[in-house]
């Protein structure tokens, strides 16, 4: 390690960017997203020449690249500008090369050029799958507020009383709430009910969700929930 890299890694606190990045150094499956790139990595040919960076190190910039939404000669500066960049790509300020705006280019494109983008993303979907984080079915619930009119100037002088406030966000609404439940493979609507206003979407969830590959009704009715 460099002097920069020892005073780096002896400050007390950690930021949000180097929680971040160790976060995704541990969870990324590299080694899958290597694998469909590695047989058109540019090599060192017959004549000699600068040696090509590492695959993945240039991996690791081109993940950095796309989370931090920087050009090409943005990420080069940043990755001479900053020490948690670098220690994630596995570069060292005083013994390696830092990849140039050229070079970063070049290993952006290299997957579009052999056609790799869709083997990349499939091995991501893999991942995910096999991690259980990726949703492939079951029910997306969502709710929607019905307004109605909060006057008391009427025969009874007071509100309906199956009326109630909700907030969402600095805004206040006033009348009763939709609860729906689709489903997630085809995106149809399978059921729903309806709540006083300031009955939260938790309370009702119960209701709203059912287990598509036992349950065999097509659509259940529109029902009143408690």
């Amino acid at each position: 390690m460099s002097f920069a890299s020892l005073d780096f890694a002896a400050k007390k606190k950690r930021t949000k960017r180097d929680v971040f990045l160790a976060e995704m150094a541990a969870i990324v499956p590299w080694s899958a997203l290597k694998a469909p790139i590695e047989p058109h990595d540019p090599e060192v040919g017959p004549q000699g020449g600068r040696r090509p960076f590492p695959l993945s190190v240039m991996l690791r910039i081109d993940c950095l690249q796309q989370w931090c939404n920087l050009s090409d000669p943005g990420t080069e500066e940043a990755l001479y500008d900053i020490q948690s960049m670098r220690a994630f790509a596995g570069l060292e300020l005083g013994r390696d090369n830092i990849p140039d705006e050229t070079t970063i280019l070049n290993f952006r494109h290299l997957p579009e050029q052999h056609d790799q983008t869709k083997a990349i993303f499939a091995a991501v979907a893999k991942h995910l799958s096999a991690k259980g984080a990726l949703l492939r079915g079951g029910t997306i619930v969502d709710a929607t507020l019905i307004a109605a009119s909060p006057s008391t100037k009427n025969e009874a002088q007071k509100c309906d009383p199956e009326m109630t406030s909700s907030k969402t966000g600095n805004q206040w609404y006033f009348g009763m709430k939709a609860h729906i439940g689709i489903g997630a493979k085809r995106g149809l609507g399978h059921t729903s009910g309806v709540t006083t206003g300031k009955v939260h979407d938790a309370k009702v969830m119960h209701n709203l969700i059912r287990n598509d590959a036992t349950d065999r009704r097509r659509c259940a009715p529109h029902r009143r929930m408690p």
